[in-house]
């Protein structure tokens, strides 16, 4: 395990009972003695972005949910620094935001690669010490991000492939129930 920072994956502990949590992954892209914000990369949001988007109709691109705080807002990260301005450097390959105006004609003008890009509604956040706090109580599991992780892999499949990421003893824990009290 690493210690939190940005541009880490938090991996719910496999017996995590919290609804907005259980089974998630989350990407960490600020961590700071003020707090942390991140996405859930895992949880798939009820409805496309061009049911919540104006102007991109007929683009019918998964949203997630990125977490419980602010669920009225829209975010995204991407691989493309250099086509949407105004983007905030997570790590060399992966930025959060930008201008969405941009955004929006590229996808129209079929200048992006969607895989490359994942829009949240929400997200995760942490007061100060109350991540710290939350990993004293192995609440969460920390390993390195990858991009195969972050863009490619299903939603479904995150979690497992998060935790068999970690390898050693902790492969054995992607195949455990929810609640062993039920086998």
């Amino acid at each position: 395990m690493i210690d939190p920072a940005q541009d880490t994956l938090l991996i719910a502990d496999p017996f995590l009972k919290d609804p907005n949590f259980m089974r998630t992954v989350v990407y960490i892209c600020r961590h700071s003695d003020e707090g942390s914000f991140g996405f859930v990369l895992n949880k798939m949001y009820d409805q496309t972005l061009d049911e919540l988007i104006n102007g991109l109709e007929g683009f019918t691109i998964p949203v997630y949910e990125g977490g419980p705080v602010q669920p009225d807002t829209i975010h995204y990260i991407h691989q493309y620094p250099d086509l949407i301005p105004e983007s905030y450097k997570i790590s060399d390959d992966v930025y959060w935001g930008g201008d969405f105006e941009t955004l929006k004609m590229l996808i129209r003008s079929y200048q992006i690669d969607l895989a490359k890009i994942k829009f949240f509604i929400g997200y995760s956040g942490w007061e100060s010490d109350q991540l710290a706090n939350e990993l004293k109580e192995k609440s969460w599991l920390t390993a390195t991000s990858t991009r195969k992780i972050i863009f490619d892999v299903p939603a479904e499949d995150v979690w497992k492939e998060s935790i068999e990421h970690l390898g050693g003893k902790y492969k054995m824990m992607a195949n455990f129930p929810i609640d062993p009290q039920l086998n």
